[in-house]
């Protein structure tokens, strides 16, 4: 199977290289060029459409996105080439060659305003420019009647990139005082479970083309794929401080309201969602938020992540 891979420098796109060695061959893309793989800029649609034709893959995974929240309310042209324009190209092209398009998206795309786990049948309502951007990328992709499996996520971090975990860890060595917002319910999601799920799935049925091919069309769709519980953002800190090993300055937490924290993007009070119908699809077991944050600081994966 050949793959190709956007976005390999981020969280998600880093993780998914390791991952999916094992199912075939990776052609690793980011913006500035990887190591053994090839640029790709997501907003440029000639370049998208260059790539896929050069390279004619079986599956297309797209790890590449804006994520910048509070600046997409500005760059808004960017966001939506990026999270919008750069899907419905991609779905374009999958079409063209007879290819599998897996993408992941965002809880983002709710108003938070539910009591309880949103499912995929829920109304999508996006409250800022970002979740409308990678909404409009979803609908793109269901509307090109192509194989696919769309993934939201929620929360996402690792010890790579930019995200909360590094974050925190990076101001408890500056601060005595951190104040955390702790009116809005998620589910933290470590890059590293998103990868290991989609190649998972990817792996459940490829032994021949047909099986393939019937495999990929009955399970097509749009899948919630977060660790399983909640917490709040200041929780969510909490736990890390609570678990992370060092020396640090940081000696108090405290929890505040989003009114007292002001962004310039809006942010949804619940974005808790569902993940029933991955798991009873695809038989996989996801982990608590609280499980997988244990493995993110156990000292003996920091090598590994590294």
């Amino acid at each position: 199977m050949q793959i190709l891979l956007t976005g390999v420098n981020g969280q998600v796109g880093w993780e998914l290289q390791r991952t999916l060695m094992t199912l075939g061959k990776v052609i690793p893309t980011a913006r500035i060029a990887p190591a053994h793989g090839l640029a790709l800029d997501l907003s440029q649609p000639e370049q998208i459409r260059s790539i896929i034709r050069e390279t004619r893959p079986n599956v297309i995974v797209n790890a590449g996105a804006y994520t910048a929240v509070d600046r997409a309310e500005t760059e808004i042209h960017l966001a939506t080439a990026v999270n919008a324009i750069a899907p419905a190209v991609m779905a374009e092209e999958a079409k063209r060659i007879g290819a599998t398009l897996i993408h992941y998206s965002t809880d983002y795309v709710f108003n938070g305003r539910n009591s309880t786990p949103y499912t995929e049948k829920d109304q999508p309502d996006p409250l800022n420019v970002y979740g409308m951007t990678k909404l409009k990328g979803e609908q793109a992709i269901q509307e090109a009647e192509i194989p696919h499996f769309i993934f939201r996520t929620s929360w996402v971090y690792g010890l790579r990139g930019k995200n909360f975990l590094k974050t925190m860890l990076s101001l408890a060595q500056e601060k005595e005082i951190l104040k955390v917002v702790n009116d809005q319910t998620g589910a933290p999601t470590w890059s590293r479970t998103i990868a290991d799920v989609t190649a998972q799935i990817l792996a459940q049925d490829i032994y021949t083309k047909s099986v393939w091919d019937d495999f990929m069309f009955v399970h097509s769709g749009l899948y919630h794929l977060t660790s399983t519980d909640s917490t709040t953002w200041y929780g969510f800190a909490k736990a890390i401080f609570d678990q992370a090993q060092g020396d640090r300055k940081l000696k108090k937490c405290v929890p505040i309201l989003t009114s007292d924290y002001p962004t310039p993007a809006t942010r949804p009070r619940f974005s808790r969602l569902n993940t029933h119908k991955l798991s009873q699809t695809f038989g996989i077991a996801l982990p608590s938020w609280k499980t997988a944050l244990c493995a993110v600081l156990d000292p003996s994966l920091y090598l590994v992540n590294s």
